[in-house]
């Protein structure tokens, strides 16, 4: 259970915004999901905690860095029972206590960090750096660097940048990078391996991907916002499935027993900005429309049964609600809360 007096106690530089007002739409879930999720705020220099069982809000500042800080994207680690948050503009990734959201440590990273994504086991963060266009791998557990993998130098000469990142389940040993900036009417999905961090594939898609994948196929999901497609790869050499046509593309969520995949129409303006993809099928089961603009990035509680989506941009401040469970894959608007500016990245913690 999250304690608030454990924070003040631990952490001076934590500050606990009051409770903010929740507002709800429609029916709630028929079940009643525990943990957290967990908001980075990209413009308030601070993370936004909200109980998935009654919506309350709580918000932490990070640490103080020679910037001010500016968290991007969120990674529970399950094995160390820890939260780690890329801050770009201090090139590190803080770590926090994901039973009491105290601050254990930071890490150094690279330059332009962005996406972030740790294995199952929990001994590596694959963070990408779009200025240095790297990707600097760290062991969670110690928070020391791994290593530092660079991006093909022919990509990067032709304009290519790190954006997402995601590594597959453990028995696999690889990991994906998107690359995007190109000219033209593709961007890339570069795949290495997770422990010589040599590129074994590579595959052309569309403008401004994406990254998911589930242990139930051995798939890729690229949805591509500018190319108004999800790319469906296989993931041992990315050769080309299929191609699910989504209008803006963008965010990536799956749930947790892979039969669902959603995206978000980042610039629909909220017209079907959460749609439902069928694993199965690998067909579109439904939409529904996002109460504000912009929604960007998603997590979900087991099964669907609450779905968080963030609605981002410099002024924004709302992260909206859903439920999606078991065989009911079009997601129920329930409502949104308040959060800290330009909310980004999210992630469960149970």
């Amino acid at each position: 259970m999250f304690k608030p007096q454990r924070l003040i106690t631990a952490v001076a530089c934590m500050v606990l915004a009051s409770l903010l007002p929740i507002h709800f739409a429609g029916a709630a879930p028929q079940t009643n999901p525990k943990g957290h999720v967990v908001i980075a705020n990209r413009g308030s220099g601070s993370i936004s905690v909200i109980d998935v069982q009654t919506d309350a809000v709580t918000t932490i500042a990070l640490p103080a860095g020679a910037n001010a800080p500016e968290p991007m994207y969120v990674v529970y680690v399950k094995a160390h029972q820890r939260v780690l948050v890329g801050d770009r503009a201090n090139n590190r990734v803080v770590a926090f206590s994901a039973q009491d959201f105290s601050i254990q440590g930071t890490a150094p990273a690279g330059a332009g960090i962005f996406h972030m994504w740790a294995n199952e086991n929990g001994k590596q963060l694959w963070v990408a750096n779009d200025i240095d266009n790297t990707v600097t791998v760290i062991d969670p557990k110690k928070l020391e660097v791994i290593t530092t993998v660079p991006m093909p130098a022919d990509l990067v000469a032709l304009g290519g940048k790190p954006h997402d990142v995601i590594v597959s389940p453990h028995n696999e040993d690889s990991a994906f990078v998107t690359m995007l900036g190109f000219g033209g009417a593709n961007d890339y999905v570069v795949k290495f391996d997770t422990t010589t961090f040599a590129e074994t594939a590579r595959a052309m898609v569309g403008k401004d991907p994406h990254l998911s994948l589930t242990k139930r196929n051995d798939l890729l999901y690229v949805p591509a916002q500018n190319s108004n497609i999800v790319s469906v790869l296989q993931r041992s050499d990315l050769s080309p499935v299929t191609a699910i046509s989504v209008p803006g593309a963008h965010g990536a969520g799956m749930r947790d027993d892979g039969e669902v995949f959603y995206t978000t129409n980042l610039a629909g303006g909220g017209s079907d900005g959460l749609v439902a993809i069928d694993t199965e099928s690998n067909s579109v089961v439904g939409a529904v429309n996002t109460p504000f603009a912009v929604p960007h990035n998603i997590a979900l509680t087991p099964k669907g049964a609450k779905i968080y989506v963030t609605h981002s941009g410099p002024t924004a401040d709302k992260v909206s609600i859903y439920s999606a469970e078991n065989s009911a894959a079009t997601p129920e608007l329930l409502g949104s809360v308040t959060v800290g500016l330009n909310p980004f990245g999210l992630a469960y913690v149970p």
